[in-house]
């Protein structure tokens, strides 16, 4: 199961905002978003280490070679992972919309981008601290997007997500 031409179009709408919110909260400019280099790429594009069936979405690191360049170190590729966000969205979680769903994977994995790339986290950490940093970021994201509960079945994106909710609890 793969994003339709619209669906895809709800995911760049859903960066562009993300991007704006995270440059907002993290007080970046233009050449600090730079620093943190990333590309996003969708299930039909990925390849077989890129997909990962447990989440909405995989963050890859890969080492950029290019001694003379001005390029980052790293590029992250964030790994979405359409079939488990289509999945949620249909099974038995109609009450859910793509675009609030699609802009809370984009905030808390742009977080992630800026932390990996800013060295504020290790992206090699141990799985004990991978999961700290995990909850750390879901604090992050539900803060930078409490404003929006009202708006748009927010609130209900913004729940799944909490840690008021456990049984309902998604990974990203």
């Amino acid at each position: 199961m793969f994003f339709t031409r619209p669906q895809i179009s709800l995911v760049k709408r859903s960066f562009e905002t993300a991007e704006g919110l995270v440059r907002n909260y993290f007080c970046l400019h233009d050449g600090d978003w730079c620093a943190s280099r990333y590309d996003i790429r969708t299930l039909a594009e990925l390849e077989g280490t890129e997909v990962n069936r447990s989440a909405f979405a995989h963050l890859c690191r890969y080492h950029c070679d290019k001694p003379d360049s001005q390029l980052p170190k790293f590029l992250y590729r964030i790994c979405l992972q359409d079939d488990c966000i289509l999945d949620a969205i249909a099974r038995g979680k109609s009450f859910i919309k793509l675009y609030p769903l699609l802009l809370y994977i984009a905030t808390h994995e742009l977080i992630h981008v800026i932390r990996f790339g800013s060295g504020e986290s290790d992206f090699d950490a141990p799985p004990e601290e991978k999961d700290r940093e995990e909850e750390r970021v879901h604090t992050i994201t539900r803060s930078m997007l409490k404003a929006l509960r009202g708006k748009n079945d927010f609130g209900l994106v913004l729940d799944c997500f909490s840690n008021n909710y456990p049984h309902l609890r998604w990974k990203v």
